[in-house]
């Protein structure tokens, strides 16, 4: 295993049992996506998906993968100063990052060491305050898989403000 090929925070991280495998956030290179298959039916859905399909094709919002059980949205956005940028964790989902092309860091903490500061259950999403426990720096050749337990950044300028083309994979956990 090469050392970045998965991350595990220096935080006490509650693991996610899933066909008795141990499950963190993971931080990889996209050529090594086939390594993450087995985790779960949806996460393998959404992999076959990412590496078979021409992600530059993606229309924007929601593209179907299998109905609610994985789905991509796709979107584009300027980087911004952390100060301006949100928390996002999720109760239903665990989220697949994947930039076509620009640059960005993304924040994470353990949702415990945070606050949570609202819930909108028919969005899957849950808003927190708090400190960044670890930045993640992401290029077009990296890739980030989130866990519910994994609250989450995004949109956070590295160095200078960019515009980053995204493909961002919901399975269903």
């Amino acid at each position: 295993m090469e050392a970045h090929d998965i991350i595990l925070l220096d935080y006490i991280v509650p693991s996610i049992f899933l066909s008795e495998r141990v499950i963190f956030l993971i931080y990889a290179k996209r050529k090594d996506l086939n390594r993450y298959l087995g985790i779960s039916s949806s996460l393998d859905s959404a992999i076959r998906f990412l590496q078979s399909a021409d992600l530059s094709r993606l229309q924007m919002g929601r593209n179907e993968i299998d109905g609610d059980q994985a789905f991509v949205n796709r979107f584009n956005y300027e980087t911004m100063p952390e100060e301006k940028a949100i928390w996002e964790g999720h109760v239903q989902y665990a989220d697949i990052h994947v930039l076509l092309s620009g640059f960005e860091r993304i924040g994470v903490t353990h949702r415990d060491a945070l606050q949570e500061t609202v819930r909108k259950p028919q969005e899957d999403f849950v808003g927190f305050e708090g400190p960044v426990n670890a930045w993640l720096k992401m290029t077009p050749e990296d890739f980030l898989i989130v866990f519910p337990e994994d609250v989450h950044m995004v949109k956070v300028i590295d160095g200078e403000s960019t515009l980053v083309e995204k493909a961002c994979f919901k399975c269903k956990v």
